[in-house]
This record gives structure tokens, sequence and C-alpha cells, in this order.
């Protein structure tokens, strides 16, 4: 079969390009008064020719990077580009929040074009990962705006600016700005209610509910979700819409509301999967993540992995590998492999994937940062897993539980730094710390963590909340297996039991542990007949195990109105 010979636009791009690029030349030719969408193929060549040098100086001017980022349909690209530009090693956000800086200071403070570069720039970034430069630059637009006459368009646009921003601010880890630019959003809305003027605030309730999420505030999460899921209409941008169904959907994750979680990132990943097909966004893979995430709370593990294992795959092709949103991809999947492996011990692929969670976020961003704390906590896990099947090999043994006890003391202190003492994260940090003692065999050290966790969660959560179930198994487990204090380990199974039958219905996977730990209660106890009993419960549970089908995707599209109004059927 022959091959297909390059268009005749393609030739010519080929040597608009090669002409264009000697550094005698290159300011003087005339390539710019090319229509957008030329000019945004011009240089997406150089890019693939590896003019880097030379595209970052054009990227960072902001006309060009206003006409460059207004071809619609062409955005990963875009971000393909952008990050290269970063890889090689070129400065280009920042190059470009200075040039626009200087163009704030030299406008009229009723240009409104100033504002919208802003929020264009702002936007960019928060897609590229590029977060902290996101606040950068977004803080400025907050200052451009404050300059104006504080009318219902200022207003509407500083509102827009922290709807950008606490999203930035939020997945950033950075909490008390978040807290600052939630309250300002707040005074914004209310002055535009006063105005009549108010625009709908689904996506800024949910970024709101997305700030409460990220801070183990399920409660207040769930509420806001609630809030923006009433808001939607058929209207919206698809794109928020989108949004605000995965986070109502996490939210009801949290919340062990898993019926509606599930109808709302069906239609989530349904309307993502028709809006990025055309340029595989990494937006599209945000939505994948939050379908992950449903999937393994719902204890549809395997199914969990074949998702993470996309939406690593999708942000991989458009950023490489130096880029935040790649390491939180390598994050989940490593857990998700971790829980998947549980049982057979073969961790090296989730061990793969969290080392290089680690090395990237490492290499781009501060040395204590509370994203640093998740991830240090998921390697952990994984190598007390490790350490435990080194059995024979007591020197290895030891160093693989050192060093996780050492990422558990540093993911301990991040979130004690971030959150304080009351906050589930730092109860499931107290938690890790006393699994890890007890595999290290240092029992009275970690009783004491597993009762700090349970302490901590259930002031926040309340008594039967599946974080405090999960605690109280760990504690039982402690006492069962090596403190031989059998009859405080038989109450404690007893009530995880309790939390997981009313939670997760009889055919939960966690049963198992509390099963298993209860039959060697009664086989030291001697007592033959709830032995018997607790054989023939895990022996139900097996065969109610083996009938469970994986999770099958509704790949139905169904109008938002339709599934907003199901889901609060279900809720309500």
């Amino acid at each position: 079969m022959l091959n297909t010979p390059p268009k005749l636009y393609e030739l010519c791009l080929d040597v608009a390009v090669a002409d264009s690029v000697s550094v005698c030349k290159f300011c003087q030719k005339e390539f710019r008064s090319l229509p957008n969408n030329v000019l945004f193929d011009f240089y997406y060549k150089m890019f693939l020719e590896k003019r880097l040098c030379l595209l970052a100086v054009e990227l960072s001017e902001l006309e060009v990077f206003n006409r460059v980022i207004s071809v619609k349909h062409q955005r990963t690209k875009f971000l393909r580009s952008f990050q290269s530009l970063i890889d090689h090693g070129a400065n280009i956000a920042q190059l470009l929040i200075k040039t626009y800086v200087t163009y704030c200071q030299e406008v009229d403070s009723n240009d409104l074009i100033a504002i919208e570069t802003g929020l264009k720039i702002g936007s960019f970034f928060n897609e590229g990962g590029l977060f902290n430069y996101s606040v950068e630059v977004l803080s400025i637009v907050e200052e451009v705006c404050k300059r104006r006459t504080r009318d219902v368009t200022m207003l509407r646009m500083l509102l827009d600016c922290y709807h950008k921003r606490i999203y930035a601010e939020a997945i950033y880890c950075d909490f008390e700005n978040a807290t600052e630019t939630f309250e300002s959003a707040e005074e914004v809305v209310r002055e535009l209610e006063a105005l009549g003027a108010l625009p709908n605030l689904a996506g800024l309730y949910s970024n709101f509910s997305f700030l409460y999420f990220v801070r183990s505030e399920y409660d207040e999460a769930y509420s806001w979700a609630i809030k923006a899921l009433r808001l939607v209409t058929e209207d919206l941008p698809p794109r928020i819409i989108i949004e605000v169904l995965r986070q109502a959907s996490k939210s009801c994750v949290v919340k062990r509301k898993f019926t509606p979680a599930g109808l709302l990132i069906s239609q989530a990943v349904n309307m993502a999967s028709e809006m990025y097909k055309m340029d595989g966004h990494p937006h599209f893979s945000d939505t994948l993540l939050d379908y992950g995430f449903y999937l393994l709370n719902f204890d549809s593990i395997q199914e969990s992995v074949k998702v993470y294992e996309k939406a690593l795959a999708i942000r991989k092709e458009v950023f490489q590998k130096n880029n935040i949103r790649v390491a939180l991809g390598h994050e989940d999947l490593a857990y998700a492999l971790y829980v998947y492996e549980y049982s057979s011990g073969r961790f090296y692929e989730a061990r793969e994937n969290v080392e290089r969670s680690v090395r990237i976020m490492e290499r781009i961003l501060p040395e204590d940062h509370l994203l640093l704390a998740s991830v240090k906590r998921v390697k952990a896990l994984i190598l007390e897993e490790i350490a435990l099947d080194e059995r024979n090999n007591y020197s290895l043994q030891s160093q693989y539980f050192d060093e996780a006890h050492t990422l558990h003391k540093t993911a301990l202190m991040l979130s004690y730094k971030a959150f304080g003492e009351k906050n589930v994260q730092t109860a499931k940090h107290y938690g890790n710390l006393g699994r890890l003692f007890q595999s290290m065999k240092r029992y009275d050290d970690a009783e004491k963590m597993h009762l700090k966790a349970i302490a901590i969660k259930e002031e926040l959560l309340g008594d039967n909340d599946y974080e405090v179930g999960l605690s109280v198994g760990h504690l039982a487990s402690l006492y069962n297996y090596h403190m031989k204090r059998y009859k405080d380990a038989e109450q404690l199974y007893l009530r995880s039991i309790n939390i997981n039958l009313k939670l997760f219905g009889e055919a939960y996977s966690g049963l198992e542990y509390d099963y298993r730990g209860l039959i060697n209660i009664y086989t030291k106890l001697v007592d033959s007949t709830n032995m018997i009993h607790y054989m023939y419960k895990k022996r139900e549970w097996k065969n109610l195990r083996e009938k469970i089908q994986p999770i099958e995707h509704d790949s139905e599209l169904k109008p938002v109105k339709e599934v907003i109004a199901k889901f609060f059927q279900m809720t309500e």
C-alpha cells in the first residue's frame, strides 16, 4: 500500500516554518498576519520540529497567546506543546505572567480585555496543572477588577476570577488562601443578588464543594454539591455540568450513597466522552479518575484499576511526565493496585507507580507541600506489605519498615500542619502508623495510634461511619492476633460487622477480615458454637461474593434534567 502524499497545506506549513526559523529572519517574517487557525498550525509545526526556544519567545507574548488560545478544538495540542516548553527549561509561564503584569499596568482601568485575558491565562494554567501560576495570575486579575467601578459587569468578572482561583487553591492545597477566596466570592454573590444580577452559580458551588472535599469536611462538601446540582440547567456549558456531576458523585461516595453516586458519574462519563472524544482533552481523564474513585469505593476494584489506567494514559499522552496531573494519576493508580493486589502480595506495579508519582512531585513541588503527604502515605502502605513478605530477610525487612515509618511520620506532620489534630486525614495517618507499628511488633505504640484514630473519627463522623469501622477493625486485629485480648477484640469485630452490614450489605469484601478474626478468637477460646457460626457466615459471604458481577457502565446519555430529578428522588 502506497503512503498518502502530504497535503499541499502541510507542505506550505513545512516551507513556512523552515523559512522562518533562522534567528536573523524570524522577527521580520509576516506569519502573524495569518488567520488564527493557520497561525496555530504554524506554531504547532514549530513544536513538532523542536523549535522550542523560538516558540517560547512567541508564546510569551500576550497578543500571540490570545490568538492561539482562541482556536477551538486545539486545546490539547496547545497544552502538549506548552508542557514541552516547560520540560525544555523555558520559563514560559513566568514570562507570560510578567508580560501580563506589564500590560495591566499600562492599560486604562476600564479596559475589559485585560481582565478577560487574565481569566483565559488562569483557566489555561488550571487545565495544564500549573495551579500555583494560575493563582498568581488570577490574583492580578482580582486587583485589576477592583480598580474598576463595582458595577454588575465587574462583579461578574470578579466572581469568575474567584471561581477559577478557588479550584486552583483547593487542588494545590493552599487552604488558607482558598478560605479567603471563598469568603470574597460569597461577598460578591451577595452584592450581585442585591442588584438582581446573579449568574448561574452551579459551577462556583461545585468548587466550594471541592474545597471542603479536599479538606475532608465531607458534610459541607455534600451540602454544597447538592446546592450546585439544584442550579444545573440544560443551557449551562457542558463542561460546567460535567464538573458539577463529578463533584456531586464524589461527595455521595464519601457519604456512602453509592446508587446516586453511580447515576451521576455515569452521566458525567458519557457527557465527557462525547465532548472530549475528538481531542483527548485531559478533562476526560478527570472524569475517569472520579469514576475510578466510585468503583474503588464500591468494591469493584478490578474495574477501577482499568479506569485509572485509562485516565493516566490520557494524561501522559498530553503532559508526558513532569506535570502534577500525571503525578496524581500515578498516585491514584498505585493505590488502586495496592488494594487490588492486597491478597496476592504482588505489589511491584503499585510500587513502580507510586515511586513515579513521588519523583514527579519532589521535582516540581516544595519539599513540605501537602500533596506529598498523600503520596508518601500510599508509598508507605505499599512498602509495609512488601516488608511483611520478606520474613526470611530480616535486614531487608527492617529497611522497608524504616522507610515506611519515615514516610508515615512525614505525612502525619504535613497533615497536622495543614489541618490540625481534629481532621479525618490526620486520623488516617494515625491509623496508618498504628498498622505499621503492629507489623513492626511495637504493639503498645500501635494501640495508642489506633485509639487516637478512632477517637478523632468518632468525634468528626459519628459512631457508625465507614472510616470508624475501618479503624475499629484494625484495633480488633491488633488485640486478636498480637495482644491476645480476645474479649476486647470480639466486641470490636462485632461493632465493625454491624457498621459494614449497615453501610454495604452482606457481600461487602471487608467482612471477610471480621469473620476470619472472630473464627480465630472463638478457636482460641474453645467456643465451638460461635466458631462454627462464623465459619458458616464466612462461607455464606463467599457464596455471595462469587455471585457479584462487575459494575457495568450505563453508556446511555440521558437528558441532564432527567438524571438530576432521579437523583433527588433517590436521596430525598
